[in-house]
């Protein structure tokens, strides 16, 4: 099959919907297909040629809507020269323009929610078909407008990415015991705050224990700010973006995502892998990450108080920390990004057997039914 992926960029900053996009058009191109990516550009670009990913070079800036039109005439000579049978939009300007431009085009159109609570969410309905992150976004989605019948689960899976092949194998930091741990961007929607105040009511009880957040963020100052007014705010510690941040993982005992909103929580993932025991707000795509608090700990969000409670306990517990540790690493296998690539052209199957006589050519196995 002949693919081509559309985002804004391809930077190595942090951005799920990013990671998500490289990892899937690596494995892809890896099981045999035809990948291209177009893109404003990026780190990955180099990560990209190397697993076989064509980068074409293509600014996508909807805050920019003068430029948009010469945009759509950049992404009409890509399609001509890659001749998808699938294009791929990973962000509303792409998935937009590709319709705008495909005409009576045999090619088909897939998006994929990945920020479910941006409002722009809802125009990535024009995919032929439409892949939400986690069964919650999908709910969302329906909601909003997108009809059932399009939508597909196709849920994340970070492991064993490809963006982690050229890293050298981690080592585990030194971070004391115990320590807590969040990777997030650090936007108000991320339940920082939530997380520091929640540290601040247990970190009297156990002086030893440290808070560790990494990740950058518009919201950092302020962040910054609350925690050296807690009590416990020099043990309260930011490190910013980290390329690689399996050393912190495999250093901590107890990781929170403390989201008000999350399609899914990739980090998560990365923390179940590396056996931290695991605190997540019972929103979004979490509960299903955590297997339904099969893997982990669920709490309310924007709930300071019961974050500490659950904190509270596993620090109180040792007993109870441990086996929380071995439930995170029990299960992983889905988690995998071939799995998610795989059955992301599952699919692409799907959207092309709506022409007759494509599907089989594009060598798709079709699965049946919607949801996947």
């Amino acid at each position: 099959m002949r693919i081509l992926h559309l985002a804004n960029h391809c930077h190595e900053i942090g951005n799920g919907i990013m990671n998500v996009a490289v990892d899937i058009a690596c494995r892809q191109a890896e099981a045999g297909h035809a990948v291209a990516f177009a893109s404003g550009g990026g780190s990955y670009v180099e990560l990209l040629a190397r697993h076989g990913v064509e980068h074409h070079h293509l600014p996508q800036n909807w805050r920019a809507p003068l430029s948009l039109p010469r945009t759509a005439i950049g992404l009409r000579r890509i399609v001509r020269t890659v001749g998808p049978d699938i294009v791929h939009g990973h962000m509303m300007t792409g998935a937009v323009l590709a319709r705008l431009i495909r005409g009576r085009a045999p090619w088909r159109i897939v998006t994929t929610v990945h920020n479910e609570w941006q409002r722009s969410a809802t125009a990535m309905g024009v995919g032929d078909r439409v892949i939400a992150v986690s069964e919650a976004v999908a709910l969302r989605m329906a909601a909003r407008g997108i009809p059932s019948r399009k939508l597909d689960v196709v849920r994340n899976g970070p492991l064993d990415s490809p963006r982690r092949s050229d890293l050298p194998d981690a080592a585990v930091l030194d971070l004391g015991r115990p320590a807590i741990l969040t990777v997030a961007g650090l936007y108000e929607r991320k339940g920082i705050a939530d997380l520091i105040a929640a540290f601040d009511i247990v970190a009297a009880r156990h002086p030893s224990a440290t808070l560790h957040i990494i990740g950058d963020g518009p919201d950092r100052a302020r962040f910054e700010a609350l925690a050296r007014a807690c009590r416990s705010g020099e043990r309260i510690r930011f490190a910013g973006f980290q390329r690689d941040p399996r050393p912190w993982y495999r250093g901590a005992d107890i990781f929170v995502l403390a989201s008000h909103s999350e399609p899914f929580g990739l980090v998560i993932a990365e923390a179940r892998e590396a056996g931290c025991a695991v605190i997540g707000s019972a929103v979004g795509g979490i509960p299903e990450v955590l297997e339904d608090g099969r893997a982990g700990l669920l709490v309310p969000s924007a709930d300071p108080k019961a974050l500490a409670r659950a904190l509270g306990d596993l620090l109180d517990h040792p007993d109870r920390l441990a086996q929380w540790r071995s439930a995170a690493r029990t299960g992983l296998a889905w988690l995998d990004a071939r799995r998610v690539a795989a059955e992301t052209v599952e699919v692409y199957g799907r959207a092309l057997a709506a022409l007759p006589g494509r599907a089989s050519s594009a060598g798709v196995t079709l699965a049946s039914g919607s949801r996947g």
